[in-house]
């Protein structure tokens, strides 16, 4: 199956109340597992890599890995950029092939967000790619991740939401409503009153970050009110340094990659099932495929750039 932007996904995912799961990956061994996991499930998924991942295998090895993946798969996979810092990141991705992107500019003045995620939206449009955009800093919570404000968070104003995405033309909202990129030091408690006004207020998927760690009883209310994509990385990151730790004790400190991947992909496919079933995903991708077969293919307007 060929891959999808997530503008492909999420407007049926918001309109059929349940969320879609955007999960970290860094190599082929880990996307292989969040899509073997997807199929399992028979659910459409995001894949996604970051500010950290993008300079270690480069976009053009990203998308290859992700086009080879998609491929093999019976479900809708999207390839999506997250947290890109810069518009270069993102024209690099653009031109790789990536059929959706996020560019972040909420650690800057609103203005200063609106023209850079509206560059960006501008930029992704001649390659016919969708653009998230986040409004409201998310604040990191330990050193794991490469993504988030490294200052103090700021929640997302309701009342600059509908302005912030009509300015800039993005095809979904990344919101601060105390959630945050990292492990949770406290049990964290999302503002449903602030997320109540941004759903109100904008006409586009509303997104959340930092899903490990929140609890179930949360965004499963958050998804009930229309939320439709949740990140989460930390926990597979956990999958990953777990299986190294236990490898590395078991073997005395020596350990062969091939053996501890298999180890990696088997507890991240698991991780990713869990959450798939409770963002409520699992068993829609046939029907988000059917709404999407008569669409051109997301490549079609961006083969030419590459």
């Amino acid at each position: 199956m060929d891959m999808v932007g997530f503008n492909k996904l999420l407007p049926h995912a918001r309109a059929g109340k349940f969320a879609i799961g955007a999960f970290n990956f860094c190599n082929a061994e880990t996307l292989q597992a969040i899509v073997e996991a997807a199929q399992e499930e028979d659910s459409p998924v995001i894949g996604i890599v970051g500010p950290l991942e993008v300079p270690l295998l480069g976009p053009r090895l990203i998308a290859c890995i992700a086009e080879s993946v998609a491929a093999n798969a019976k479900v809708p996979v999207c390839l999506h950029l997250d947290h890109a810092p810069s518009i270069e990141m993102v024209r690099e991705c653009l031109e790789a092939g990536f059929p959706s992107v996020m560019i972040d500019g909420s650690h800057l003045p609103f203005e200063q967000n609106v023209a850079l995620t509206r560059r960006a939206v501008e930029l992704a449009r001649s390659y016919g790619a969708a653009v998230e955009g986040e409004l409201g800093a998310l604040g990191r919570t330990d050193g794991l991740l490469g993504e988030g404000n490294n200052g103090e968070s700021s929640l997302t104003d309701p009342s600059e939401a509908r302005e912030f995405t009509q300015r800039t033309g993005v095809d979904a909202l990344a919101v601060s409503v105390g959630n945050a990129h990292g492990l949770y030091r406290s049990k964290p408690d999302l503002d449903f009153g602030r997320l109540q006004e941004i759903l109100d207020t904008v006409d586009v998927p509303v997104v959340l970050h930092g899903g490990t760690g929140i609890p179930k009883d949360q965004f499963s209310r958050a998804i009930a009110m229309g939320m439709c994509k949740v990140n989460v990385a930390t926990e597979l990151v956990l999958c990953y340094s777990d299986a190294m730790k236990q490898a590395l004790a078991e073997m005395n400190g020596s350990i062969w990659p091939a053996t501890v991947l298999q180890d990696v992909k088997h507890r991240m496919t698991s991780v990713v099932r869990r959450w798939i079933n409770e963002l409520g995903s699992a068993g829609k991708a046939g029907v988000i495929a059917a709404h999407n077969a008569e669409s051109p293919r997301w490549a079609a307007s961006g083969a030419a750039h590459g």
